[in-house]
């Protein structure tokens, strides 16, 4: 049992990460209580993973006796803090250049970031990263990138296509493609499904409405976002907290046959059973809110060491190349990245993992 390898701190991680979650009473008891020691080392791991916000939320659900002491929750109380007014600045930034680009007739969708965020009990506890905007052309990003240049942005493009600037303190990332999945042979399907389902509004705590995909396609997404991160250079579990909020917050608001259709189609299906057991089995997912039944026995040992070790996009793990280094070390620390999780990738998404193989041997991956 994947619970058996785990450490005090990581049981009490998990636990508190399920009650801020979902907020509810914390559904495991048998880490606590811990010392002072084992106390930070549980704040230092939701720190590296992205969600101390959420294990704060969870802390409201832990009996009085098991919470930190002073020291620690004062410590907190200012990181959740800190996480808020973030994303406070990022809503006011975003709002601001989603006004810019609307006026001059320009439609980006927002990807993950403050869409998902949208989607949990308390949006700005959900630590952002940058905004990711994607244009239904290149035509149509190429006149925005130009209009933030005008603006006084200083814009980069990078080998994928994507265009990344800083906006108002906030990073922005421009895409023409809404999937990262990288087998040519899908291109045509998944502009049809784009077609079929296209994008709707969603409504932030603030009453502004922000441009999102409909929920199928924005399941996929985030579904093959994940696996793209795992096959490289490792995911956190604040987007393993993404998926499990999205499947809660969009039940029934899709066809659960036509997705599970999508991710067959996509060469997914193997690999959304051992998300679906993670996310059931760590994150307190209810089954009934899964799209099917499939999942498997138990999470891969290697999954759980992949997120544990890498945390937030795997920056912290053994791959992860420091931005500093030249570009050609940056992009074999990719590839090598690739190579050690082959075993995962191939055994669960053995298509996507052969193509986008493709893509780093031609150099087209960051």
């Amino acid at each position: 049992d994947g619970f058996m390898n785990l450490s005090t701190e990581h049981k009490a991680l998990f636990s508190l990460l399920r009650a801020g979650l979902w907020e509810r009473e914390a559904d495991d008891l048998s880490p606590f209580p811990l010392t002072d020691a084992q106390w930070w080392e549980v704040y230092r791991m939701s720190v590296r993973q992205t969600v101390a916000g959420i294990v704060f939320r969870g802390l409201h659900h832990l009996p009085e006796e098991y919470l930190p002491a002073d020291a620690l929750m004062i410590h907190w109380v200012a990181k959740a803090d800190r996480i808020e007014r973030k994303n406070r600045r990022m809503d006011a930034a975003l709002r601001l250049l989603l006004q810019l680009l609307g006026r001059e007739g320009l439609h980006p969708v927002l990807l993950k970031g403050q869409g998902v965020a949208a989607l949990y009990e308390h949006p700005l506890l959900r630590e952002c990263g940058d905004i990711d905007l994607c244009f239904p052309s290149e035509k149509e990003e190429r006149e925005a990138a130009e209009l933030v240049r005008r603006a006084g942005c200083r814009t980069e493009r990078h080998p994928d296509g994507s265009v990344c600037y800083s906006w108002q303190g906030v990073e922005v990332e421009h895409h023409t493609r809404l999937f990262d999945l990288h087998n040519p042979l899908l291109r045509g399907y998944l502009s049809s499904l784009v077609g079929r389902h296209g994008f709707t509004d969603i409504r932030t705590e603030d009453g502004a409405t922000l441009p999102v995909p409909a929920p199928l396609p924005d399941l996929l997404l985030l579904n093959a976002h994940l696996l793209k991160h795992i096959m490289g250079h490792g995911v956190g579990l604040r987007q393993f907290c993404d998926m499990a909020r999205a499947y809660h917050a969009l039940h029934g608001s899709y066809s659960p046959v036509e997705l599970e259709a999508a991710y067959r189609r996509t060469g997914l299906l193997r690999w959304s059973a051992q998300l679906h057991t993670f996310l059931t089995e760590h994150l307190g997912l209810p089954r009934d809110v899964l799209p099917y039944a499939g999942t498997d026995a138990r999470t891969s040992p290697r999954l759980l060491h992949i997120v544990l070790e890498g945390g937030n996009f795997g920056q912290y793990g053994k791959t992860r190349a420091k931005a500093s280094r030249a570009g050609w070390e940056r992009k074999l620390h990719t590839f090598l990245s690739f190579w050690r999780h082959r075993d995962f990738s191939g055994a669960y998404a053995r298509g996507e993992a052969f193509w986008t193989s493709i893509r780093l041997i031609t150099g087209n991956l960051r």
